[in-house]
């Protein structure tokens, strides 16, 4: 993926008013110029310059474009790049790359024009994957951490880290080598304490996960209760949509129905779930059993419950899981019965402000509007608690006295996996997995 070949691709999806194609690579404005026709070479053309001209095969006119040039280092890739703005006809799309690849540019891989930019050092690799997730962003939460993690807010908490670290590890390396002298440069109480605040900051990154990959997915709320307590109507409400079956039949909901929506600016997965009982139907049963298990996944559980209902026992959640109880049916009734309950009708929209301010308020989105470093990524969280083990590790060995060699060791398993996470430290495979999920022309 990492060759000095001129790669090209369409950078926007294509059928709209306009596209744009991709170039990049050493001679990628020279290759532009074969195929441009316009005041000036575009060969000649300072960088960061648009160009208006055509693009032509031989005479024949393929379209009116914009040419933008940016000359390396100062592009997206490191290299020389140009961006070709054109109609956005896939047409017109396919001839003007079919016509570059002929004047010697090929098309790109997956992800082939971050990989560049990562290999000539323009962003790190977990600003690569924040590029992606960028992209995919549905919500404000979403784009809030994936902009922040863009940046380079999130990978200079990890440099800090990082070089935390390795201070510590060339002190007792560094004893090592005045080993005859029984010298000691790493004082035994200093180190305990940096190594603590170290792994409080480690444990810190990795309890940020939980939030971090709900919001990045969509949070988890499973709507739970008893048969014919208004599950359904009050999914239909949330998504504004008729999306679950509502009657009056007691079990009507044999399956979990799950809906999208985003609700100020935090998306939410709603799972419409079949209602708790005891049953001796076995179709019921698998619906119930379904239920638990989106109970025991879930981030938020809504627990509706009607207005008869007294003084209910929490439910057993997971630790991370937060429960809502909500009374329905209110139109029906004017019972209160249930302390920090949120009293709704969902047949008569009445209180579902009240619980949408409640879903949103049980996630913790602050933090990302101000910038803090949240982590949202699976292969990150794996080598903070590899880190995070290790930094253990460590501390434990000082407090049993083992030996500065031994101790150091475990220091540079932490640095290494930290440095996982930028790409300081790497291999192919972990390149090439995560510049394979990337979209062509990215």
């Amino acid at each position: 993926m990492l060759d000095q070949d001129i790669i090209v691709a369409p950078a926007t999806a294509l059928g709209g008013a306009i596209a744009v194609i991709r170039l990049s690579g050493k001679g990628a404005i020279e290759c532009c110029d074969a195929v441009f026709v316009g005041r000036t070479r575009l060969s000649d053309a300072p960088t960061h310059t648009l160009h208006y001209g055509r693009i032509t095969d031989n005479g024949r006119i393929i379209d009116d474009v914009l040419a933008a040039v940016f000359r390396a280092p100062q592009s997206y890739t490191g290299e020389d790049s140009v961006e070709i703005s054109i109609h956005g006809s896939r047409y017109i799309a396919s001839e003007i790359i079919a016509l570059l690849c002929r004047h010697g540019a090929r098309p790109a891989t997956a992800g082939e024009f971050s990989a560049r930019a990562f290999a000539n050092g323009k962003i790190d690799l977990s600003q690569a994957e924040a590029i992606a997730d960028l992209i995919a962003s549905d919500s404000r939460a979403a784009h809030a951490m994936a902009s922040t993690q863009m940046r380079g807010g999130y990978s200079e908490a990890l440099g800090r880290l990082r070089q935390r670290l390795m201070n510590a590890m060339m002190l007792l390396e560094l004893e090592l080598d005045f080993s005859e002298e029984d010298v000691e440069f790493a004082d035994r109480t200093q180190l305990c304490t940096t190594l603590c605040d170290t792994d409080s900051l480690v444990g810190s990154l990795m309890h940020s996960f939980a939030t971090g990959n709900a919001i990045r997915s969509g949070i988890r709320v499973v709507i739970a209760g008893e048969p014919n307590v208004g599950k359904s109507t009050l999914l239909n409400r949330l998504v504004n949509d008729d999306r679950a079956m509502v009657s009056e039949i007691a079990g009507t909901t044999r399956d979990t129905i799950e809906e999208d929506a985003v609700i100020d600016g935090i998306h939410f997965r709603f799972i419409d779930t079949a209602g708790l009982r005891t049953t001796d139907d076995r179709l019921e049963q698998m619906g119930i059993d379904r239920t638990q298990k989106a109970i025991d996944t879930a981030r938020i559980v809504i627990r509706v419950v009607e207005p008869s209902a007294k003084a209910i026992e929490p439910m057993p959640l997971s630790k991370d899981c937060r429960e809502i109880v909500v009374v329905n049916k209110t139109d029906l009734s004017a019972e209160r019965n249930i302390d920090d309950a949120i009293y709704i009708s969902a047949r008569e929209n009445i209180g579902i402000d009240d619980l949408r301010r409640a879903l949103c308020s049980a996630v913790d989105t602050a933090g990302l509007y101000r910038g803090d470093v949240v982590v949202s990524n699976a292969r990150h969280y794996e080598a903070l608690a590899r880190a995070h083990n290790a930094i253990a590790r460590a501390m434990t060995g000082l407090d049993e006295g083992i030996s500065s060699e031994l101790v150091a060791e475990e220091l540079r398993t932490a640095t290494d996996a930290i440095g996982e996470i930028t790409g300081e430290i790497t291999s192919d495979e972990i390149l090439q997995s995560v510049f394979s999920k990337f979209c062509i022309g990215k």
